[in-house]
């Protein structure tokens, strides 16, 4: 069962993949849909993906690489499997996860897992030999792409800890981000549009996507949360199913602070996500029912009241004082509604960086690598549409 009232139908599913305008009572069977990756430094952009794959059908399957798979194809990933098992699990759209698959999607793995069809991004990617690893299920016509999330890659953020300034995610100031323009997408810098980084403009649709929109009911224990949650990763997930255990119909609120807060209290260049970003990467997290964008530092009187807080709760971290000194927790502590959680995994943002910063020369090639091989694709993609004009443009002449 998928908590936050994402639910597959197990009893019903549309005759056609992704048609969902059938009633149930018309539905024969389950759709069932694959999506694969390595769903390294997973942001809100694997996220949507794995949303769009989801409305298209009843039951997403979810294949996670191994390490062993991505460093031959792709360059060393920056999170163990493990770790990327359970990130994947956290989603709120994925129903089942699948470990250790090829790199290559095949026509046999979607037939094992008894799924119609498989859903990738439009964008491509490639094996280490430069083949599409989607080739085969494409050509038998199982396969359905979903808009890719513009602004964010797992490229684009390893980019941003190795630039390490304070405007990484201000991608209009910084000349080292360059907006794509034409539509096989060559940037002004001849970069290639996968790998690189566009805009990111955050908009209220998109957060009403990602949001459950479920308010909280009677009975439900409020429970509220705070911090930058930047680069969402395992250890946030640790700590938000810890604190989603202290209750039996637990309600989280998760309230995000700024970014100029955020680097208030932590410094050097963080956060590495703007609060657009982290915003959707925090919804995205089956444990968490709502966020406050923007919320103040100190836990105060007026939140606790007006969302009715039952349980705040703080993992082992350490507590930065306010701007004046004081405790951002001494409201709910003087109310002894407090808790510290301690999930058990003291992994942080900064333990991330240093594992980009630790193995620099090695993301670098692979960022520079990975996208030699697109820009390449590009050309030839770009060659064979002017090959293919001028034949048409030939047979029109005769």
């Amino acid at each position: 069962m998928i908590k936050n009232g994402h639910h597959a139908n197990e009893e019903a599913g549309s005759t056609e993949p992704g048609g969902s305008a059938c009633s149930p009572a018309k539905r024969k069977r389950v759709v069932r849909v694959w999506c694969d990756g390595c769903y390294d430094m997973v942001h809100y952009g694997h996220s949507n993906q794995l949303r769009q794959a989801k409305a298209m059908a009843d039951h997403l399957i979810v294949g996670v690489h191994t390490d062993e798979e991505i460093a031959k194809h792709k360059g060393p990933p920056v999170f163990t499997e493990e770790e990327r098992y359970k990130i994947v699990r956290s989603i709120k759209w994925v129903d089942e996860i699948v470990e250790a698959v090829p790199y290559v999607t095949t026509l046999a793995t979607l037939d094992e897992y008894n799924c119609d069809f498989c859903v990738h991004g439009d964008d491509i990617t490639l094996t280490a030999e430069g083949k599409d690893s989607y080739e085969e299920v494409k050509r038998e016509g199982r396969y359905r792409e979903c808009k890719r999330t513009q602004g964010v890659s797992t490229t684009d953020l390893v980019g941003r800890m190795l630039l390490m300034t304070k405007t990484h995610h201000s991608n209009l100031d910084n000349p080292d981000y360059q907006q794509h323009t034409d539509n096989f997408g060559k940037s002004p810098k001849g970069n290639s549009p996968w790998t690189g980084v566009s805009q990111f403009l955050q908009t209220s649709q998109k957060i009403i996507q990602f949001a459950s929109g479920k308010e909280p009911q009677p009975g439900d224990t409020i429970i509220y949360v705070a911090g930058a949650f930047d680069l969402f990763h395992i250890g946030h997930v640790d700590f938000l199913e810890m604190v989603y255990k202290q209750a039996e119909r637990p309600y989280i609120i998760v309230g995000l602070h700024f970014d100029q807060e955020v680097n208030r209290y932590k410094g050097k260049n963080y956060p590495i996500m703007n609060i657009h970003e982290r915003t959707l990467s925090v919804l995205a997290c089956r444990y968490v029912s709502e966020v406050v964008i923007g919320a103040p530092y100190a836990v105060g009187k007026d939140l606790l009241d007006h969302f009715k807080v039952d349980l705040v709760c703080h993992g082992k971290t350490e507590v930065f004082p306010d701007k004046d000194g004081s405790d951002p927790y001494a409201e709910p502590k003087k109310r002894e509604i407090f808790r510290t959680i301690d999930s058990g995994n003291n992994l942080t943002t900064d333990d991330i960086v240093q594992r980009i910063i630790a193995n620099r020369l090695q993301y670098e090639a692979r960022n520079q690598k990975k996208e030699a091989r697109e820009v390449a694709l590009i050309d030839t993609l770009k060659r064979k549409e002017q090959q293919d004009k001028n034949e048409a443009a030939t047979h029109a002449a005769q």
